[in-house]
């Protein structure tokens, strides 16, 4: 069976790596979960290292994490649906909003339920996912004002998530100057402007990002270690928190090409197939067939740890992996280790058929 390894003990270092430099800047820290999809087990180690606020995308995952420590301060990602919102006030203590509606029924949930619930604004910039049009920000501000259970504890973006549009300076002090608009229209302090993501940690290190902004939500960068600006990893995190060990089921020498004329139309996921240019065509090498595939996970988005294997395509149930020289040792029933990005690893923690595997 394919294993997912995941070692605590590096996403306790990235995280407490990640809260100084947010934490130096004067801001608050939320550890964005959602790529967990509620594993246990890793949810009970993170509630031990301190952690004081989580936030996810999915109320099932919001209902473990209460198991584990009913002191987090739980935030829900995304803009809330309708037919969820008993849910949402219950298990989330904020949620992100763009809609009145939304809010306004928030809001009489929170009455029935006798709490006060707290949203955080969301506002436009340019990334074209989920946002207030800035112009519409103030008359949004004054309705949402006026509802009796909801607490308005900020604004926020979202940034580099949809478009892989790349944070800005510009885009940053647009949201200090939103918040200092709405703090004297309605003479009321907002506490939180919430801009930071892992996107934006490149800017942090760098001294950029202004104190006023003070909330950051950061998920990836605390699992993986991800440098979403200029790739690799960012200094002083780890990208070894998840590994993936596959299982070996054929080794053999072929060619390192295809042998007939080929078209994307005949598979599925021929798109994820590569041809090795640096072999001529009729060139042949050691291929080794392993037990992942694109059923499993996103294969474009695994490496692997061997920086001689390199992967030439997969189907939905296999990955095949030229190895070169190292065929002539590697046998069936070995293992192949990859890292991941993000997107391989969302599928893999969703994934049934991969064990998951706490390593401290």
């Amino acid at each position: 069976m394919n294993k997912l390894i995941i070692n605590t003990q590096v996403l306790h270092q990235n995280y407490a790596q990640v809260l100084s430099w947010v934490s130096n800047n004067g801001g608050d820290l939320t550890v964005v979960t959602k790529a967990l999809c509620g594993h246990e087990d890793t949810l009970s180690s993170l509630a031990k290292i301190g952690i004081k606020s989580v936030a996810d995308s999915r109320l099932e995952n919001l209902r473990k994490i209460s198991k584990f420590r009913s002191s987090f301060e739980r935030w829900y990602l995304r803009p809330p649906p309708s037919s969820e919102l008993t849910d949402v006030v219950t298990l989330s203590d904020v949620s992100l909003n763009t809609e009145f509606k939304t809010i306004k029924k928030l809001d009489s949930e929170a009455r029935s339920q006798g709490v006060t619930h707290k949203v955080l604004l969301m506002i436009e910039l340019g990334d074209l996912r989920e946002g207030i049009l800035p112009g519409s920000l103030v008359k949004t501000y004054r309705e949402v004002f006026e509802l009796p259970n909801i607490e308005i504890i900020g604004i926020g973006a979202n940034l580099g998530c949809l478009s892989g549009m790349i944070p800005t300076i510009d885009q940053l002090m647009q949201l200090v100057l939103y918040r200092e608009l709405l703090e004297l229209k309605f003479e009321r302090k907002l506490p939180y402007i919430s801009a930071g993501s892992s996107a934006v940690l490149p800017l942090l290190l760098e001294g950029q990002v202004s104190r006023a902004i003070n909330h950051f939500r950061v998920g990836e960068s605390i699992l993986l270690g991800t440098d979403l600006i200029n790739g690799g990893t960012l200094g002083g995190l780890r990208d070894d928190g998840f590994l993936l060990e596959v299982e070996v089921v054929e080794m053999k020498q072929k060619s390192l090409s295809p042998l007939g004329e080929t078209s994307d139309d005949i598979s599925p996921f021929a798109g994820s197939n590569t041809v090795d240019q640096l072999h001529l065509p009729g060139a042949r090498g050691y291929r080794a067939v392993v037990t992942i595939g694109e059923l499993d996970t996103d294969v474009s988005a695994l490496t692997p740890i061997n920086p001689d294997y390199r992967i030439a395509g997969a189907s939905s149930d296999v990955t095949v992996i030229n190895v070169g020289e190292f065929g002539s040792t590697l046998q069936v029933g070995d293992t192949i280790g990859f890292r991941m990005g993000y997107s391989a690893l969302v599928r893999l923690m969703n994934n049934q058929y991969t064990e998951k595997v706490i390593r401290e």
